[in-house]
């Protein structure tokens, strides 16, 4: 994900210090990696350094200054031709369960038993995932569908992969 355009496009609402942008990106994004604090002043140096930004003021507290940020036109522009791009679809070519698979074959060791502990690890972050979609908002329902169809799909790779090992170990030992 792009923190920058992510900040960006926080920021479209209207004037924000840093703080509030840290705090409305874990809210809405972050609730499995927030940023850092570091993160978020580093990407608003670059923005403003890049003329996405601009410094709208200076918020007096208890603690230090804080420096409001206001999104310029050029930054507007720069949201718009990023959400107007599409994602790259990975199609996962270089696949490390798929390396381990032909490994374990390669040793002589089981590449079912491979095969059985990602599918049991898959299948326990299903079941977090399901009880995680089942206590959230519409948001998190839809972070958790997107990962879930993801790992239904691994589990389909891991039973097909099953299902043709004899022949996956007949044409990598040749």
């Amino acid at each position: 994900m792009s923190i920058g355009h992510t900040l960006l496009g926080l920021l479209e609402k209207g004037p924000r210090h840093g703080y509030d942008l840290k705090r409305a990106y874990d809210e809405r994004f972050g609730q499995d990696r927030p940023l850092h604090y570091g993160q978020v002043y580093t990407t608003l140096s670059r923005l403003l350094r890049n003329g996405l930004v601009e410094e709208a003021g200076v918020e007096a507290g208890d603690g230090p200054e804080r420096k409001r940020y206001a999104i310029t036109g050029a930054g507007v522009t720069d949201v718009e031709r990023w959400l107007g791009t599409p994602e790259k679809p990975e199609p996962y070519l270089q696949n490390t369960l798929y390396t381990k698979v032909v490994l374990a074959l390669l040793s002589g060791r089981s590449a079912d038993e491979v095969l059985d502990v990602q599918r049991t690890a898959h299948l326990a972050a299903m079941r977090e995932l399901t009880r995680r979609k089942a206590d959230g908002d519409l948001a998190d329902q839809l972070i958790c569908d997107h990962a879930l169809f993801h790992l239904e799909a691994d589990l389909r790779w891991l039973e097909l992969t099953a299902a043709r090992l004899g022949q996956l170990k007949t044409a990598v030992t040749r």
